[in-house]
């Protein structure tokens, strides 16, 4: 192999991150990450410090014990644009949600956010969501009646059509909490929304995880569920006061909380559950050091069915030994997963539809000449609103995938 010139290469600014048996590099500016061998970091932090490629391909080469192909791993850098062309020109952020800012948010700063999850803040989450277990366990009346407690006054139709806000305020505190706890360690994030299946939900995009050492990770990653817990642990201490006797506030007071109790439950618990792309999954990707976990559950899922194409059997060898471990037990715990969320859909979201479509069949029944028909058509209509953002969520993602298709047949 020839020796490489040694010219000069200038890097954008790349985090390099140890992880595991790989090195994760990347722009933290357009949220493009890499794990590449520990030889590549060599050369990347050579490059980084100004090295030319005749001496950064000596420390490869001391580091690895045999020649590094250097200017092949220069070209691939080029490729995914982390080398510097001097044009000067921002990085453009690759969108990860249909509808998302363009530019990474920061806005507090880390000082300021660092003690909401430093050790003992920590410590008093963890005693918060134990006393939402135990007041649960010990005051059973506590725990929502979805058909009751998800609408706030007698008027369903008004009351289910505030349950859309509250729905919206509770997603926004939770991907707040996200984006607070990103910047207690340094990094900045960005909000979106997207689709899940038929749910319109908020996400954030924590993308720049990638630029600390795992360890770090799990601030961020469980950041929305601490902000969750806080919120529940306050409603359910306002609701034991009022049960047992020590508040006696208007019922409206008293009926908000319950609405707003069952609002954080159900979205903490579809947080917990580690089987979809939830909080809890990207802890458990994190911890066991996954790369596309999830794509892999679904190659190996198609495997055990007799699905696998051979070009997906291509794609499965050349997995992450990582995913395909993890996987061979996740894709089981996915399947069995489907069964959870029926049951989480059967407990907080079917009692409601169930209420609606009897009050809305009620009052249609009176017939479009009278004030209740209207009332009903109307309140139907708007509740129907997050379902019509999501088809117009959901058409953007085709004309994407389209576009993308097309591009890459024109290539």
């Amino acid at each position: 192999m020839s020796a490489p010139s040694d010219g000069e290469v200038r890097l954008r600014p790349l985090s390099v991150v140890e992880d595991g048996d790989e090195v994760v590099i990347g722009d933290p500016e357009s949220g493009t990450f890499v794990t590449i061998p520990p030889v590549g970091g060599v050369v990347v932090r050579a490059l980084q410090r100004g090295a030319g490629l005749r001496d950064a391909a000596e420390e490869a080469e001391a580091f690895a014990g045999e020649p590094v192909d250097v200017a092949a791993f220069v070209e691939v850098l080029t490729d995914l644009g982390f080398v510097d062309d001097g044009a000067g020109k921002q990085q453009e952020v690759e969108r990860t949600a249909a509808i998302q800012n363009k530019r990474w948010l920061a806005g507090v700063s880390q000082r300021v956010a660092a003690p909401f999850f430093g050790r003992l803040a920590l410590a008093g989450y963890i005693a918060l969501a134990l006393f939402c277990v135990a007041t649960f366990v010990a005051v059973p009346g506590l725990w929502p009646s979805s058909g009751q407690d998800a609408f706030l006054t007698g008027d369903i139709g008004s009351s289910a059509l505030l349950l859309v806000p509250f729905a919206l305020l509770s997603m926004a505190l939770h991907e707040g909490g996200h984006w607070f706890a990103a910047r207690a360690i340094g990094i900045n994030a960005r909000f979106g929304i997207d689709r899940r299946s038929v749910l319109l939900v908020f996400e954030t995009d924590l993308t720049q995880v990638w630029t600390v050492p795992r360890r770090r990770r799990y601030i961020p990653l469980l950041g929305g569920i601490a902000v969750d817990v806080v919120v529940l642990s306050v409603l359910l201490g306002a609701r034991l006061l009022v049960h047992i006797g020590v508040w006696s506030p208007p019922a409206i007071v008293d009926s908000t909380l319950a609405v707003w109790v069952y609002v954080k439950l159900a979205g903490l618990l579809w947080q917990c559950m580690v089987f979809l792309r939830s909080d809890l999954y990207a802890v458990l990707v994190n911890a066991l050091g996954c790369r596309n976990l999830w794509r892999v559950k679904t190659l190996l899922l198609r495997r055990a069915f007799g699905m696998l194409t051979e070009q997906q059997r291509t794609e499965l060898a050349g997995a992450s030994p990582a995913d395909v471990r993890v996987g061979l037990w996740f894709r089981w715990v996915w399947l069995a997963g489907s069964v959870v969320v029926l049951a989480w859909f059967a407990v907080f979201v079917l009692p409601p539809i169930v209420t609606m479509i009897d009050w809305t069949a009620g009052m249609l029944a009176a017939g479009p000449l009278s004030g209740s028909f209207w009332y009903a058509t109307l309140c139907a209509g708007l509740l129907l609103l997050p379902q019509i953002l999501v088809t117009v969520v959901a058409v953007k993602q085709f004309r994407s995938w389209l576009a993308g298709r097309r591009a890459r047949a024109a290539a």
